[in-house]
C-alpha cells in the first residue's frame, strides 16, 4: 500500500519536474531567437531608416544649433589660414597672386564641405549598409535555436534521472532561463546603443567638418571621419558575430550530462553578447579612431 503511494508521489513529482524543465526550455530561447533574428535588420539600417523622427530631430538640431558654431569655427580657421599664408612668405615681402587663388580655392572647398556635411555623413553609412546587406547573403546560418529538437533530446535524457537530479535540473533550467531573458535585453541594448551613439555622433558633424581643410586643425576632422567609418563598419563586425553564433548554435547537442549541456547553450548566448559589445572598440582600433 505504502509502496504504491510513494510510487504515485514519485510519478507525480517526476511529471511535475519534467514539465517544469520543458517549460523553461520552451521559453528561455524565445526572446534570444527573436533578438538575434532582428540583429541583421537592425544593424543594416541607416540612421534615417532606423527612426526617421529621431533623425529629423538630430538634423534640425545640427542645422540650427551646431551649424552656426561651425560657421564661426570655419571663419576663425580661414582667417588664421590667411594670416599664416601671408606671414610665412618673408613677412609679406614675397607675395604671389597664385597664393590668393589657392586660398580662395581652399575656402570654397571648406564651405562646400560644411554645406554638404549631412550628405557626406550619410554616404558613409550608405557604404556600411551595402556591406552589411552583402554580408547577410553570405552569413546564411540560421541563428534560431531548434527548441523542439532540444526538448526531445532532453526528454529522452530525463527518463533515467533520479528525482534529486531532476530537482537540480529544474532549478538550473530556471536560472539559465532568467539569464537568457537578460541576455536578450543585452542584445537589444547593444543594437539600440549603437544607433543612439550614431545619432549623437552625427549631431555635431558640422564642427569637425569645418576643420578638415586646415593643416593644424584638420586632425579633428580626420579623426571624426575615422570614427564615422568605425561606427558604420561596426555593423559588419556585429553581423560576423551573429554568423559565428549561428554556426555554434547548429552544433548544439544534448548529451547525457544535461547540466553541462544546459549551461553550454547559455554560454553561447553570453559569448554573443560579449562579442557584440566588443565590436565597438575593435572597430575603433581598426580605423585608428579615438
Amino acid at each position: 500500500m505504502f509502496d504504491a503511494i510513494f510510487e504515485s508521489i514519485e510519478v507525480w513529482m517526476r511529471t511535475l519536474l519534467t514539465a517544469m524543465v520543458k517549460s523553461n526550455l520552451e521559453t528561455m530561447f524565445t526572446d534570444v531567437n527573436t533578438r538575434t533574428g532582428e540583429i541583421a535588420s537592425q544593424v543594416g539600417q541607416t540612421p534615417q531608416g532606423w527612426n526617421g523622427s529621431i533623425f529629423n530631430m538630430i538634423q534640425n538640431l545640427s542645422n540650427t544649433v551646431i551649424l552656426p558654431i561651425a560657421g564661426m569655427v570655419i571663419t576663425f580657421i580661414m582667417c588664421y589660414e590667411l594670416i599664416s599664408m601671408l606671414t610665412e612668405k618673408n613677412n609679406m615681402h614675397d607675395i604671389d597672386t597664385w597664393m590668393f587663388f589657392k586660398y580662395v580655392f581652399k575656402m570654397g572647398i571648406a564651405v562646400y564641405l560644411l554645406s554638404n556635411t549631412f550628405n557626406m555623413t550619410m554616404a558613409v553609412f550608405d557604404v556600411g549598409q551595402h556591406v552589411v546587406n552583402a554580408a547577410a547573403g553570405v552569413l546564411s546560418h540560421d541563428t534560431a535555436i531548434d527548441v523542439t529538437a532540444l526538448i526531445a533530446q532532453t526528454e529522452t535524457a530525463m527518463v533515467d534521472m533520479e528525482i534529486g537530479a531532476l530537482v537540480v535540473l529544474a532549478l538550473e533550467s530556471l536560472v539559465v532561463s532568467l539569464g537568457m531573458k537578460l541576455m536578450s535585453i543585452v542584445i537589444t541594448v547593444a543594437c539600440y546603443g549603437r544607433m543612439i551613439e550614431i545619432y549623437l555622433y552625427i549631431s555635431v558633424a558640422p564642427i569637425p567638418f569645418a576643420t578638415l581643410t586646415n593643416r593644424e586643425w584638420g586632425q579633428i576632422g580626420s579623426n571624426y571621419l575615422r570614427g564615422l567609418f568605425a561606427l558604420a563598419f561596426q555593423a559588419f563586425l556585429m553581423m560576423v558575430c551573429v554568423g559565428i553564433y549561428g554556426v555554434l548554435v547548429a552544433t548544439i547537442q544534448i548529451t547525457a550530462d544535461l547540466h553541462a549541456s544546459l549551461f553550454g547553450v547559455g554560454a553561447y548566448t553570453v559569448l554573443l553578447c560579449y562579442t557584440l559589445f566588443k565590436t565597438g572598440s575593435l572597430s575603433r582600433q581598426i580605423f585608428n579612431s579615438h
